[in-house]
């Protein structure tokens, strides 16, 4: 009889996952259809044409309006700029399942592609070890403040939240100010220095060869990192702090925190608990940081003119670049959705309220 109870049990448990699982899954593609949608229709909503801009460009000094008109309908045709809305539609859908962007209008011939390859590295390795350090100290800081109290809580907190209360853009010209115009302390720009090359390696013979060379390329590489890598730092910070601190607090003051403390259990046991629930919340943050961390990368890369992806998103904005903004936004979509069903699914798992839900 016990065993019949418990397998009804497990069943009703696997049903309620499969039916969270099944829920989130389709919300889930409903989304990406609607945006992958939005991602082709508004960059087509810019005014100004941007073949026209490229082939006026191209014929600059030639009077005849002929060999214009025909490079603009050659290049129309390239693009895919004369057919209709909806057929440019399919025919972007079906590009884009087969990883094809097309061409960037901007720097034409370059694909899209190489555009994003070539950006893209430099974000990722930006923007994630700013957003995980900031998430680790600001949440360190806001235990500690909850904690300990006393200076913690009085000074080190209204500090961290005075930084966050900087507007990025204003953060990061502070810094290429004060320590890249006025002490000369970091670059003033770029991902590394202008007069480096990065050498090819085919081999390991030319790994070891050239090793000095790369040495002195990451060593220029890092220079470059320190202002952009702060000025998100430090912004960040606060938010991860208050967050924690707030639920920290609200743990501390738990019925069962009173009890477990009555009971005589240790202080640090109890402290163990408290901060692994109050954790919770900030996982999500952890989780929607990473997801829009592209996005957040236009501010610091434009202030420091830091190769990643920002820049070359604000430059096809500006010369009304379809394809490259088609693909920034796009990734951008793919990532906070994917992180996003993520935290779903780790909620499912180590919440239980979430599972019960569920059966309600």
């Amino acid at each position: 009889m016990e065993q019949q109870k418990t397998e009804k049990k497990r069943s009703r448990s696997r049903k309620g996952y499969v039916k969270y699982f099944r829920k989130k899954l389709i919300w889930f593609v409903l989304t990406l259809i609607i945006a992958v949608a939005l991602n082709f229709i508004l960059p087509r909503l810019m005014p100004g044409d941007p073949v026209q801009a490229m082939t006026g460009k191209l014929v600059a000094g030639t009077t005849s309006n002929t060999i214009a008109k025909e490079m603009y309908e050659r290049y129309a045709e390239e693009f895919g700029t004369n057919k209709p809305l909806f057929q440019q539609f399919f025919i972007y859908v079906g590009n884009v399942m087969k990883g094809n962007f097309g061409l960037s209008f901007s720097e034409y011939p370059r694909p899209v592609s190489d555009v994003v390859n070539s950006a893209v590295w430099w974000t990722v390795c930006l923007q994630i070890p700013a957003i995980i350090f900031s998430w680790i100290i600001g949440n360190l800081l806001g235990a500690v403040a909850a904690y300990r109290k006393k200076v913690w809580d009085k000074a080190v907190m209204p500090f961290t939240l005075f930084l966050s209360a900087i507007p990025a853009f204003a953060m990061a010209v502070i810094l290429f100010v004060i320590f890249a115009v006025t002490l000369k302390w970091a670059p003033i720009s770029g991902g590394y220095a202008y007069d480096m090359i990065p050498p090819a390696i085919n081999s390991f013979g030319d790994f070891f060869a050239k090793f000095p060379q790369i040495m002195k390329l990451i060593g220029s590489v890092l220079e470059h990192y320190q202002l952009p890598f702060w000025s998100i730092v430090l912004i960040s910070i606060g938010g991860q702090a208050v967050g924690m601190r707030s639920m920290s607090i609200y743990e501390l003051n738990a019925d069962y925190v009173k009890y477990s403390r009555f009971m005589g259990i240790k202080d640090r046991k109890i402290v163990r608990y408290v901060f692994r629930n109050a954790m919770l919340p900030q996982v999500t943050g952890l989780t929607m940081s990473i997801g829009t961390s592209v996005g957040g990368s236009l501010v610091a890369e434009t202030i420091f003119s830091y190769p990643g992806l920002g820049s070359a998103m604000l430059k096809a904005v500006t010369s009304s670049d379809y394809p490259v903004i088609s693909a920034t936004t796009l990734i951008i979509t793919i990532m906070v959705l994917i992180c996003s069903l993520m935290l779903d699914v780790i909620y499912a798992v180590i919440d239980p309220r979430v599972k019960a839900a569920q059966f309600d």
